[in-house]
């Protein structure tokens, strides 16, 4: 299976991976700080953690990956997933690894996998669909920054 959860070892690729998602998003300008980034991922108190995915047939290269953290619902009485970031890089597109690691996480919880989506992302909400995920309706996300 093409799917793995990261190791220490993995995070300056994890780094470069978030940096081409920003890129590929028109963000040019983010570096990441691999040592505080190893301290979120792997330190003694892990703020998140990482799905790696690969080729099939290569596991020695990294086709993309999803960066998640754990979330609980009050109201349904239990964990779920937040998906930060899911990026499969242009090159491995269209091979089903993106399925593959949002399948990995299905079957990691009982509760909700939820994300956000960039509005106007026209591929992204097909593939979503084709999921059977659905956005939803009523809600707002607010950001409060320091």
């Amino acid at each position: 299976m093409p799917v793995r959860d990261a190791v220490f070892e993995d995070v300056e690729e994890i780094c470069t991976l978030i940096e081409e998602h920003a890129v590929y998003e028109d963000k040019h300008d983010l570096k990441l700080d691999r040592a505080e980034m190893s301290g979120h991922l792997f330190g003694p108190e892990p703020k998140a953690w990482v799905l790696i995915c690969t080729p099939p047939g290569r596991p020695d290269l990294v086709a993309g990956f999803a960066f998640c953290s754990w979330n609980f619902s009050t109201w349904e009485g239990r964990p779920g997933i937040w998906l930060d970031d899911l990026f499969i890089r242009p090159e491995h597109r269209r091979h089903g690894l993106g399925r593959e690691l949002l399948d990995a996480l299905r079957a990691r919880t009982t509760g909700r996998v939820e994300w956000d989506m960039q509005a106007g992302n026209a591929k992204a909400e097909a593939f979503y669909a084709q999921l059977g995920a659905e956005p939803v309706p009523g809600w707002v996300r607010y950001r409060w920054r320091p």
